[in-house]
């Protein structure tokens, strides 16, 4: 047993109710903002390989934007100098959690449109040209050639970038989400109970991240392509996209 540290204060608080619906939320909003972020981050990707200068600079000043200032910069940002710029997010219907959702999701979605880029590159030109000339339309071929196989090589980064986004869930503390670590500050702040709280607090991501690795690994298995007697066949590594900036 740990000096100063109490298993019935640690219990109380892995079992209290604020703990539990804290980690709820957080996975509720690492939901949100994943949905929307792979959303925008295909429409980036595909905005990179425009035709236009105008389209692809501004796809670029979009990621240079949200890749090089801190994510918890941009929660304040979104929280507090929204609405003193515009009025409409003065109004009741701005909460914390849509505040948090939207930062995250616009931060998430600068490097998922890197993720989505580089699957999408892997795919080999020459099928392209061959969707053209059966006379398929560019969306289609998009839908029907290239976006499923690169979804096989986008699953590994864009996995890491989910349980990456669970734990940035918890900058979202600073605006009043009561998310799990806003649970453990509350619980700390009444008993002084600091170590127990983290602990608790520590041992909710560590379940929460160990299933979603094991989810992660299960899909990985069910889109890596293989034949009999053949060895796998070798992707394009999507390059790491570094987290520093966050």
């Amino acid at each position: 047993m740990l000096a100063g540290f109490s298993t019935h204060i640690f219990w109380e608080a892995l079992s209290s109710g604020p703990f539990w619906r804290g980690a709820l939320l957080a996975l509720e909003l690492t939901i949100v903002s994943f949905v929307v972020a792979i959303v925008l981050g295909f429409f980036l990707a595909i905005g990179r390989s425009s035709k236009s200068r105008t389209v692809r600079g501004g796809v670029f000043f979009y990621t240079w934007i949200f890749r090089a200032t801190p994510t918890l910069l941009q929660l304040l940002f979104v929280w507090d100098a929204l609405p003193q710029i515009w009025g409409v997010f003065r109004q009741g219907w701005f909460t914390p959690f849509l505040a948090a959702a939207v930062a995250l999701s616009l931060n998430e979605a600068a490097y998922m449109a890197e993720i989505v880029r580089a699957g999408l590159l892997s795919v080999d030109p020459g099928q392209e040209l061959a969707g053209r000339a059966l006379g398929m339309s560019r969306a289609r071929i998009l839908r029907r050639i290239i976006v499923p196989q690169a979804v096989r090589i986008v699953i590994p980064p864009m996995g890491n970038e989910f349980i990456t986004l669970l734990k940035l869930t918890s900058l979202a503390s600073v605006i009043s989400v009561t998310e799990l670590l806003t649970a453990a500050q509350n619980f700390y702040a009444s008993t002084f109970s600091y170590a127990e709280a983290f602990a608790a607090a520590a041992l909710y991501y560590l379940v929460i991240v160990s299933v979603l690795m094991a989810i992660q690994s299960r899909i990985e298995k069910k889109f890596t392509w293989t034949s009999r007697g053949r060895p796998r066949r070798e992707t394009v590594p999507v390059p790491a996209i570094s987290h520093d900036a966050r």
